[in-house]
């Protein structure tokens, strides 16, 4: 299994082509945000779909130290991230898992914000952070446990600074603030990220988590993946302003960066974790990216979106865009793309081993523990769940 799209090898292959070739401003942005004709919101950007490197004032000194090996780090990090998630695709498809939330396209904004914490920093993720978790060191198998309905996470949040996926959309953006507040009553120098997407944005939580932590200059990033789309339905119908300027209605700054460039993702975090440090309190980062599969394995987006956007967006591809940069700058060889090559397959292999080595859940588990001391009516549903599930004995034995 390749670890870059058919679509993005035969972009890098005529790098130059059409895409993105004004390298500045995000294709659809216009469109997607409701913005005034003539009046594209400010993207930072410091790698263009290209590969080329180009100068921010405000941002560059954030970046300004980076070695080529830590640009191949970024890469493999991106690469290794992409494989496993395309693993975990491929299992749910063969009914290893439950359900899959990929991250296909988004590799960037989570390696980028990710790669920009500090182990004291505290992180709580929504349910397709693979990237981040990665960055935190929660080993990928621990990812899947919950998809395959085996446990409720996998990993102790406390050992990574890393809570645990969260389902229910935007809650977490509410318990990221209060552990802020947290730490700033304890005098502590470190930060706190939330992550969400353009979706959540619209749920009351968010709002509510904007509202205190500006209040209480909480040193919380509020890192919102602007994937375009939530689940079917298009920022368009959820907003009729750039999301990044809702923050400036709450009372502090929001930024909006190329959700595809990892470079202009790590600066910009890096920007805002130290505002966070600083007591400067909250910030809202807009990454402006793409999803380029589905919302989950349970949706089909060809239903609502067509082929023409999703190949635009993979002409950006944010992998291809920091191979380029390094190609054209010589900070890697075709040895260093072969031997990640080879430990991409091996990471899905073990990726695949784990998962098959796992236990099949425990199909009467949701029953327990709903109240403390049992209740007529789920002892009645357990019953009507154990005689459907004998149905399937029954029909096998005719």
């Amino acid at each position: 299994m390749t670890v870059e799209s058919t679509a993005a090898r035969t972009s890098r292959r005529s790098a130059g082509s059409k895409a993105g070739a004004t390298g500045t401003k995000a294709a659809g942005t216009r469109r997607r945000t409701g913005a005034k004709k003539g009046a594209d919101p400010e993207l930072v950007q410091l790698l263009t779909p290209e590969g080329e490197r180009v100068k921010n004032a405000e941002y560059d000194k954030y970046v300004a130290g980076i070695t080529a090996d830590e640009l191949r780090g970024l890469y493999r990090d991106m690469v290794l991230t992409r494989r496993f998630d395309a693993e975990a695709t491929a299992l749910q498809r063969q009914g290893e898992l439950g359900l899959w939330a990929s991250l296909l396209g988004q590799e960037a904004a989570q390696i980028g914000s990710g790669r920009a914490t500090r182990e004291d920093d505290y992180v709580f993720p929504t349910y397709r952070e693979h990237g981040v978790a990665w960055c935190r060191g929660v080993d990928p198998t621990n990812l899947l446990g919950m998809f395959r309905g085996v446990n409720n996470g996998g990993w102790d949040p406390n050992s990574n600074n890393f809570h645990l996926y969260t389902i229910v959309i935007g809650s977490q953006a509410l318990h990221a603030t209060g552990y802020a507040m947290g730490v700033a009553k304890d005098g502590a120098d470190s930060a706190v990220v939330a992550y969400f997407g353009d979706g959540a944005s619209s749920q009351g939580d968010v709002a509510e988590a904007f509202t205190f932590s500006a209040v209480y200059n909480a040193p919380v990033v509020f890192f919102c993946q602007n994937n375009q789309w939530a689940i079917s339905e298009p920022t368009e119908k959820q907003m009729r302003v750039p999301l990044y300027q809702r923050a400036a209605g709450f009372g502090f700054p929001g930024v909006r960066v190329d959700g595809n460039d990892v470079l202009a993702c790590l600066a910009v975090t890096k920007w805002a974790l130290e505002r966070a440090r600083n007591g400067e309190g909250p910030t809202l980062v807009e990454a402006f990216t793409y999803r380029m599969g589905a919302h989950t394995t349970s949706d089909d987006p060809t239903r609502y979106r067509g082929d023409e956007e999703r190949l635009a967006w993979e002409a950006k591809d944010p992998i291809l865009r920091l191979r380029r940069h390094l190609e054209a700058a010589n900070h890697a060889d075709d040895g260093f793309f072969a031997e990640l090559e080879t430990e991409s397959e091996a990471l899905g292999r073990r990726v695949r081993e784990a998962v098959r080595a796992m236990p099949d859940p425990d199909l009467f588990a949701i029953f327990e523990n709903v109240y403390a001391d049992g209740h007529a009516l789920v002892d009645e549903e357990r019953a009507q769940f154990a005689a459907y599930q004998a149905s399937f004995a029954d029909a096998e034995g005719v």
